[in-house]
């Protein structure tokens, strides 16, 4: 059985920094696309970046501050995320996608306030 776990949420000021980090437990095999979605208060989950084989793609609202890495080995995938803003509040979910399944982690909460 396959588990995602992220860390590194928490409550931030503008201008700040965080790091989120997803680890996935259990054996997953053919993975193609690993990602970070949010789900701001009253408002859909979006994505947020994505990597595959070709690279990583990006939400325009976030483009040039986040980066989005992974290690394949480790089967983990972190975003860095600079530069924060109020509009970045929100639940942030890891989302690993192979041919037959995708798995999601169970969020971690983003605040951006001061």
């Amino acid at each position: 059985q396959v588990h995602l776990v992220e860390s590194g949420g928490g409550l931030v000021q503008p201008g700040g920094s965080l790091r989120l980090s997803c680890a996935a437990s259990g054996s997953i095999f053919s993975i193609y696309a690993m990602g970070w979605y949010r789900r701001a208060p009253g408002k859909q989950r979006e994505l947020v970046a994505q990597i595959t084989s070709a690279g990583p793609n990006y939400a325009d609202s976030v483009k040039g501050r986040f980066t989005i890495s992974r290690d394949n080995a480790k089967n983990t995938v972190d975003l860095q995320m600079n530069s924060l803003k109020p509009e970045d509040t929100a639940v942030y979910y890891c989302k690993i996608s192979t041919r037959n399944s995708n798995y999601w982690g169970q969020g971690t909460q983003v605040t951006v306030s001061s």
